[in-house]
């Protein structure tokens, strides 16, 4: 596909991750662009949260503005790595780029959403559920 630059749009939460990740393509020959989910710095209590909502942090996360940043850099693929259900929807829509996805955000299993899938006939099942009505 000769796509020669690549957007990392991530959450902060594995900022390390796709700092990691970077490196590797960079070490493939490709130039890479990052940009995280609490650019722009904008305070959750400009748009009327309570400071309650701050223990997750003072600032919102924004993903049409990660995609905007990406857009400037005129990237040919974007990767998401970990944005929020609905954040990664919008990020997707503001893309000029095509978008894929490396890592889904499920803080409960370890960002690996199938484990719950591939637990129905071992550990699920221990609790009641039976996987065979899903067959």
């Amino acid at each position: 596909m000769e796509f020669r630059k690549i957007g990392i749009a991530t959450c902060v939460g594995l900022l390390s991750e796709s700092r990691k990740l970077g490196k590797i393509l960079r070490n493939h020959g490709f130039e890479v662009f990052g940009t995280t989910c609490k650019c722009g710095e904008q305070k959750k209590e400009s748009i009327g949260c309570s400071a309650e909502c701050n223990d997750a942090g003072l600032n919102m996360c924004n993903p049409i503005l990660q995609a905007k940043i990406l857009n400037k850099e005129k990237t040919d693929l974007n990767i998401v790595t970990r944005l929020c259900v609905g954040h990664d929807r919008m990020f997707y829509k503001y893309s000029d780029a095509p978008v894929i996805t490396t890592v889904v955000k499920d803080r409960v299993l370890g960002h690996n959403p199938v484990a719950a899938i591939y637990q129905l006939d071992s550990y699920y099942k221990k609790l009641g559920n039976d996987s065979d009505e899903l067959k």
